[in-house]
């Protein structure tokens, strides 16, 4: 590692198909705040960068504490920072830092213009970040993935986008938060799934370990399902338009039948760039349809 990563080694360690998981809530939660004609368009520019250096700081922690621990020695999916040897451990960890540096500082801007109380929720979000895999007893590691990032990438993020912009709680970015959130559990289910032979060999007891292959595939299923009737609840409490989001199963269907297939390994690797693109037509789908209907 004479010359150190490269900006290429960098990108890739960012891991750049996770972001949809990131810009997608911000959309959704723009959208409810476009319904209601309150949306404030840089304060969703704000929500966007905290929400992007918050995804890019997590792949980096993640990277940084499996590398260290060796769990992606035997890697399926995407090429790791740590675990290949490119890059240092304390490089990457630094790269961490920094992502979540940004997403601090953005986020103090909102809480300034907002509510103080925004703060604690925003360290909240660099906690979970770091520990999912950091620290001697990490979460995703007891199979509590699937529930932080339904909390944070769902429930929080999207709601959270809202209010900075209507400064109100609205039925609606409930309704919105959960289906994103279900469709970004999707998208750790999927990328878990592939992983189980790995993760298990390493001590890694993830939601998929725990559930088995069989269960793990029915729960993926379910969880496009959810996104389902949560969107059908946004446009109860909205406006039909909302229903423009149901473009997002053209890819969800695909990477579901995928799923249900049986396939494993590399083959599940269309089916996390196929929800995450589900995700991502979810969000634009609900920005554009709340925005017209509103």
């Amino acid at each position: 590692m004479p010359s150190g990563p490269s900006a290429a080694h960098w990108v890739a360690g960012a891991r750049p198909r996770t972001l949809p998981a990131a810009i997608s809530p911000v959309l959704a939660g723009t959208g409810v705040a476009a319904y209601d004609d309150d949306a404030v368009w840089w304060k969703a520019m704000l929500a966007l960068v905290v929400a992007l250096a918050l995804q890019v700081g997590v792949n980096y922690a993640n990277d940084y504490s499996d590398g260290i621990r060796g769990t992606d020695s035997e890697r399926v999916g995407p090429m790791r920072l740590v675990g290949s040897g490119v890059a240092s451990p304390a490089a990457v960890r630094r790269a961490a830092f920094l992502a979540f540096g940004v997403a601090a500082v953005a986020g103090l801007v909102l809480a300034a213009t907002t509510a103080w109380w925004l703060v604690v929720v925003g360290a909240l979000c660099v906690v979970a970040a770091w520990f999912y895999t950091g620290g001697s007893k990490p979460y995703g590691y007891l199979g509590l993935g699937e529930v932080m990032v339904f909390v944070f990438f769902g429930l929080v993020a999207v709601i959270g986008t809202a209010y900075v912009q209507t400064q109100a709680w609205q039925a609606a970015a409930v309704s919105a938060a959960v289906g994103i959130g279900a469709i970004a559990c999707a998208i750790l289910v999927a990328n878990n799934l592939r992983d189980i032979p790995t993760d298990r060999e390493s001590g890694k007891i993830t939601l998929a370990v725990r559930l088995g292959d069989e269960r793990t595939r029915l729960l993926y299923v379910l969880l496009i399902l959810l996104a389902l009737v949560a969107l059908i609840g946004v446009a109860l409490s909205t406006t039909g338009w909302a229903l423009l989001a149901l473009g997002y199963a053209v890819p969800a269907l695909k990477a579901s039948r995928v799923v249900r297939s049986g396939a494993g390994g590399p083959a599940l690797i269309p089916v996390l760039q196929l929800t995450g693109v589900a995700e991502l037509l979810y969000g634009l789908g609900l920005l554009v349809g709340l925005a017209v209907g509103g």
